[in-house]
């Protein structure tokens, strides 16, 4: 006679699974999309400008450059030797318009006394439909303020593609953003950094440039879930989705984070 497996076993057994199961999507939600951003400017600035003798450069904008779903180029910054004695301040926060960044700038930039701001800003108003002219107007409040609160140099980063298809209407749309952009920029007598024009260059030698925008939630969290759960790099990240520079269709891999990490450098670098 066959032995029935009693039911309670296989019960307890079903509920621990889904006890880990929901253990990990939970991890994973928080470190994605949850934390804050690594030396964020309420634990950085909570008093005011950091202590240090160093320079304070200060770093504002939205998932992008929060950092914790794609590369983290401003903690790659943070590490590079030639930096050492700065104090950088990632004032990214997931989600964030240029809107939402000028209601938070006080807070978030101007009271970090920076000696240097970079901000990478605007992916978020392209995919809400807000107009260029709206857009224009925030970025250009958001560097009138730093401008006229602090003594920062400051610095406006393009837009990187949305997808990696150049050719996309989506990515249509965001050139008019970058020329904003670059307005802004060329009015207020202020850096330029052409981090969209880079990755351009790079997609027109690269297979996956026929990848189109096809971005949703789930694929980030599948982007996510490789890199925190599995252990991925976030450029077998972007390569297991078929794309180069981007892990979910935003966000950067780490040969995307590099770029936008040697950029800045750079920029930092010719007023050393």
């Amino acid at each position: 006679m066959s032995r029935k497996i009693p039911k309670k076993p296989i019960a307890v057994a079903a509920v621990m699974v889904l006890i880990g199961v929901l253990g990990a999507v939970g991890a994973v939600v928080y470190l994605t999309f949850l934390r804050s951003a690594e030396n964020s400017p309420s634990l950085a600035c909570d008093e005011g400008r950091p202590s240090g003798s160093g320079p304070v450069v200060v770093a504002a904008g939205a998932s992008m450059t929060q950092g914790t779903l794609g590369a983290n180029w401003v903690g790659a910054l943070r590490d590079r030797p030639e930096f050492a004695g700065y104090t950088f301040v990632n004032a990214g926060v997931n989600g964030n318009t240029a809107a939402d960044l000028l209601g938070r700038v006080d807070t978030d930039v101007v009271r970090c006394r920076p000696d240097a701001v970079v901000l990478l800003v605007g992916t978020n108003d392209v995919r809400a439909d807000v107009s260029v002219d709206r857009y224009r107007a925030d970025l250009g409040a958001l560097v009138g303020r730093i401008g006229s609160r602090t003594s920062a140099r400051i610095a406006l980063l393009s837009l990187p593609p949305l997808g990696e298809d150049l050719d996309a209407p989506i990515n249509h749309r965001l050139a008019d953003f970058n020329a904003a952009i670059e307005n802004v920029a060329t009015t207020a007598g202020i850096g330029y950094l052409p981090v969209n024009e880079q990755f351009a260059d790079r997609l027109r030698r690269s297979a996956s440039a026929t990848t189109t925008f096809d971005f949703g939630f789930s694929l980030a969290f599948r982007a996510a879930a490789k890199h925190y759960l599995l252990g991925r790099t976030w450029d077998e990240v972007a390569h297991s989705h078929h794309l180069e520079l981007l892990v979910d269709h935003i966000h950067l891999s780490d040969q995307g984070g590099a770029i936008v990490t040697e950029l800045v450098g750079r920029w930092l670098a010719a007023a050393s």
